[in-house]
C-alpha cells in the first residue's frame, strides 16, 4: 500500500503558523532550516510544501499573523493616543513589556527575523525593511499633523524624529535578545522621551 505525502486531515494551519512564527522569531528567517520547520509543525517537507508553497512564503504569512495578533501591540498603542507624544511614548511603553514576555521569542519578529540575512534572502530583507519604513512614516506623519496644529513647534522635523523613535524601538528589540529585562527596557523609553521637542508651535 502506498504511502500519500501531503497534508494531514488533521492540518491546523493556524497552529502550523504559530508554531513557524516561533521558529522564524527564535533563529531569525536565514538560520531558521525546512528541518527546523518541519519538526516544529510536526509534517513532512513535501506536506509544508504543499500547504505554503516554500520557506520565504511560510515566512510572510507567519509575518502577516504576527502583525495582526501578537505583533499589533506596539503599534496600536500609538495609533490610539491622544496625540504624537502621547502616541510614540505608549509605543515604546508597549514595547517594553512585548519584547521581554516570556511567553514568547524576546523582542520584535518585524525587527529581528533579517538581521543576518544574506544575498539569498535580499526578497525577504526588502519585506521587512518596507513594513519597518510604513512604521516610520506612520509616525512621521502623526507628528506632522501636530506641527501644523500647533501641538510641536514649528521646527520639528517630522522624519527626523520618527527616525530616532523608530531607531529606539529597534534597540529595545536588540537588547530584549540580549537578554535585556522590562524594568531596563522602561527606563530607555524614558530616557528617550526626554529627548521630544518641547515647547508649542503657532496655530495657522
Amino acid at each position: 500500500m502506498s504511502t500519500r505525502l501531503g497534508r494531514p486531515r488533521s492540518f491546523d494551519r493556524d497552529a502550523a503558523l504559530r508554531a513557524a512564527t516561533e521558529v522564524f522569531w527564535e533563529n531569525g528567517y536565514e538560520a531558521t532550516s525546512v528541518n527546523d520547520l518541519t519538526r516544529a509543525l510536526g509534517i513532512t517537507p513535501p506536506s509544508l510544501y504543499a500547504a505554503f508553497g516554500s520557506k520565504s512564503a511560510l515566512f510572510t504569512e507567519a509575518v502577516e499573523r504576527y502583525r495582526a495578533t501578537i505583533g499589533a501591540g506596539v503599534m496600536d498603542a500609538f495609533r490610539t493616543a491622544s496625540s504624537a507624544r502621547a502616541g510614540v511614548e505608549a509605543m515604546l511603553r508597549t514595547a517594553a513589556v512585548d519584547y521581554t514576555d516570556p511567553a514568547h521569542p524576546a523582542g520584535c519578529l518585524i525587527i529581528s527575523a533579517a538581521a543576518t540575512c544574506g544575498p539569498r534572502s535580499r526578497e525577504v530583507e526588502r519585506y521587512l525593511r518596507r513594513l519597518r519604513n510604513v512604521n516610520v512614516d506612520t509616525i512621521a506623519e502623526r507628528i506632522r499633523t501636530d506641527v501644523e496644529n500647533g501641538t510641536l513647534p514649528e521646527d520639528t522635523d517630522p522624519g527626523a524624529l520618527a527616525s530616532y523613535y523608530a531607531a529606539v524601538l529597534q534597540g529595545m528589540s536588540q537588547r530584549a535578545r540580549d537578554g535585556a529585562d522590562r524594568e531596563e527596557l522602561e527606563r530607555t523609553a524614558e530616557l528617550a522621551m526626554r529627548a521630544w521637542p518641547e515647547g508649542r508651535g503657532r496655530r495657522s
